[in-house]
C-alpha cells in the first residue's frame, strides 16, 4: 500500500514473515538473557564470586562477609544502573526512530548527548561539582533543555517539527554544542580530566544515589513510550494516513519527546553518552518481532540492558587486572552488529 504525506510518498510497511512463533519464545527466552547477564554483573569482576555466593549476598546479606559486601555495595548498585540505563536508552532509541522515521536516529540525534556534556562542563569547570551523584542533575537538566530546544526549533513553520526539521534541529544544535565543549575542555585542564571518565561511558562508580535520583524519570519515560505503540505504527504510515485513523499528530509528538527528554536524559546523565544501544538494539527487534511498535518497545526493554550489562562484563574481564569503560566495548561490538544488519538490509526499513 502506497502513500502520500506532506513529505511524499512512502510506502506502508508490511510484515515481511510470520512472527508469532519468534515473539512466542523470543520475549522468554530474551528474559532469561537479561537474568543471566544480572548475574554475571554481580559474579564477575576482580574477585569472582560463585552464583551461589552471589544469591546468598542478595537474599540473606551478612555484613561480616566481605564477599556479601562486595555484592550489595559496589556490584549491585552498578548493576541497577545497567539495567536502567540500557532500558532506558534502547527504548528512548524505538521511539526516537519511530518519531523522525529515522533508522540511524539515536540519542545523540535531538542533542542529547551534547546538551547533557556542556551542563556537565560547566558544572565540573564553574561550580567544581566532581562525583557522579552530583552531576547527574546538571547532565539530566542539559539534556532536556537542549532537546526542548530543539523541538522549539523544529516547531516553526506551518508543518509544525517533521521527521526531517527534527533532524536538522538536532545536528545544528549538537554541533553548536560540542563544539562549546570543546573550547572549554582546551582551555580547562581540571575539566577536561573530569570529563574524559564521563563522556566515555561507564558503569563504574556509580552508586545507589544514581539510581535512586533517575530511575523515576526512567519508569515514567518507559511508561509514556509503552502507550505510544499504536501512535508510533500509524506515524508509520505517514502523516496524512494517521490523521485519517483519527490520531493527533501533534499531541503524539509532544508525548514522544516527552518520553525521549526523560529516558535519553536520565540514561545519559547516569552513565554518559553510550553509543550503538539506542541506535542497535530496535533494529534487532524490528528484525524478530516485526514493525509492530507495541512489540519493538517492550523487546528493546529487555533487549537493551542485556546488551549493555553484557558488554560491562565484558569489560571487566578483557583487560585484567584492569577494566575498559563499557562505553568502549559497545562501540567495538555494536559497530560491526549494525553494519551486518546494513548489509543484511534490516537496518535501514522502519
Amino acid at each position: 500500500m502506497t502513500t502520500t504525506t506532506g513529505g511524499g510518498a512512502r510506502t506502508a510497511p508490511a510484515t515481511r514473515k510470520p512472527v508469532r512463533p519468534r515473539v512466542a519464545f523470543g520475549f522468554p527466552l530474551l528474559g532469561l538473557a537479561l537474568a543471566v547477564a544480572a548475574l554475571l554483573s554481580l559474579a564477575v569482576g576482580a574477585n569472582p564470586l560463585p552464583p551461589g555466593v552471589v544469591l546468598d549476598a542478595v537474599l540473606r546479606t551478612d555484613p561480616a562477609l566481605p564477599d556479601h559486601l562486595v555484592v550489595i555495595e559496589k556490584r549491585l548498585p552498578r548493576t541497577l544502573v545497567g539495567l536502567t540505563a540500557g532500558l532506558a536508552l534502547g527504548m528512548a532509541g524505538a521511539v526516537m526512530q519511530g518519531l523522525t522515521r529515522n533508522p540511524l536516529a539515536d540519542p545523540g540525534l535531538l542533542g542529547i548527548n551534547a546538551g547533557a556534556s556542556l551542563f556537565v562542563v560547566g558544572a565540573i569547570g564553574l561550580l567544581g561539582v566532581t562525583s557522579p551523584g552530583e552531576y547527574v542533575w546538571f547532565a539530566f537538566g542539559g539534556a532536556a533543555l537542549s532537546a526542548v530546544v530543539v523541538y522549539g526549533v523544529s516547531s516553526f513553520g506551518r508543518e509544525g517539527a517533521t521527521p526531517v526539521k527534527l533532524a536538522l534541529a538536532g545536528a545544528a544544535v549538537t554541533a553548536a554544542l560540542a563544539s562549546i565543549v570543546t573550547a572549554v575542555l582546551l582551555v580547562d585542564q581540571s575539566s577536561l580530566d573530569q570529563m574524559r571518565f564521563w563522556q566515555v561511558g561507564a558503569l563504574a562508580a556509580r552508586g545507589m544515589p544514581v539510581v535512586a535520583q533517575t530511575t523515576p524519570f526512567i519508569v515514567g519515560g518507559a511508561l509514556l513510550a509503552l502507550l505510544l505503540g499504536r501512535s508510533l505504527n500509524g506515524l508509520a504510515l505517514g502523516d496524512d494516513v494517521a490523521r485519517g485513523l483519527g490520531q493527533n499528530i501533534a499531541r503524539t509528538r509532544i508525548t514522544a519527546a516527552v518520553a525521549i527528554v526523560a529516558l535519553c536524559g536520565a540514561a545519559t546523565a547516569s552513565v554518559g553518552p553510550i553509543a550503538f544501544v539506542g541506535l542497535l538494539v530496535p533494529h534487532v527487534a524490528r528484525s524478530i518481532v516485526g514493525l509492530d511498535y507495541r512489540l519493538i518497545l517492550p523487546f528493546s526493554a529487555l533487549a537493551a540492558p542485556t546488551l549493555l550489562l553484557a558488554c560491562d562484563v565484558i569489560a571487566r574481564v578483557v583487560a585484567r587486572p584492569g577494566e575498559l569503560q563499557v562505553g568502549i566495548v559497545t562501540a567495538v561490538i555494536g559497530a560491526p552488529l549494525f553494519i551486518a544488519l546494513v548489509r543484511k538490509g534490516k537496518a535501514v526499513r522502519l
